[in-house]
């Protein structure tokens, strides 16, 4: 069987379109291609055009913004993981005080720094997917790295702008997380969980 190397010698400029594919196998001899395009949803609904069209604008809305926050809630989540597990068993307020101390900077720039490109509404997406990962709301995990006085403020700040950082996530009480979590499954089947992910 020929290589796709020499199948490819002869083609002149217009013998091929591009398309879309995917690829099996490890080396260039054994994988096989095999087509692919992405056509665009379809929406089947008994909804009137208006409204039907102010349902796919909210659906695109939330799911961009999924795939803008969902990375940073990744990110910040491991530090914050790794940052609660260090900190069980430890009562000592000093010594809990020093361990929030040494990685303060790596949350900031994982955290805070993203949060304030964020428009109000992927900051509220952003809070969900942290709780997701993490089990806690914003309002505590800011209470226990910065204290009470500061995650009164923040909230205070968030409730001005409409937010609130004790915002919890139940995919089976709530249709907005149910949404979220459709598009997290998403982007983890076509990304982060692809055994087919070259990078």
């Amino acid at each position: 069987m020929p290589s796709m190397q020499e199948i490819m010698k002869d083609w002149g400029p217009h013998d091929s379109t591009r398309v879309g594919a995917i690829w099996y196998g490890t080396d260039y001899d054994s994988f096989k291609i095999l087509p692919y395009a992405e056509e665009q949803n379809i929406w089947v609904s008994k909804l009137p055009p208006a409204q039907l069209e102010k349902v796919k604008q909210e659906w695109s809305r939330l799911r961009n913004a999924v795939y803008v926050c969902y990375p940073y809630a990744l990110t910040a989540a491991a530090t914050i993981n790794t940052i609660n597990r260090q900190l069980q068993g430890i009562t000592d307020k000093k010594a809990r005080k020093a361990i929030i101390k040494s990685r303060e900077k790596e949350l900031k720039k994982q955290f805070a720094d993203p949060m304030s490109n964020l428009s109000v509404y992927q900051g509220k997406v952003l809070m969900k997917l942290i709780y997701r990962q993490t089990g806690n709301d914003c309002y505590e995990i800011i209470k226990e790295f910065k204290g009470g006085f500061n995650a009164r403020m923040y909230q205070t700040v968030a409730f001005f702008y409409g937010g609130n950082l004790k915002q919890d996530y139940d995919i089976r009480t709530n249709s907005f997380d149910r949404q979220i979590e459709d598009f997290v499954q998403e982007i983890n089947s076509t990304w982060y969980k692809n055994p087919y992910r070259t990078r």
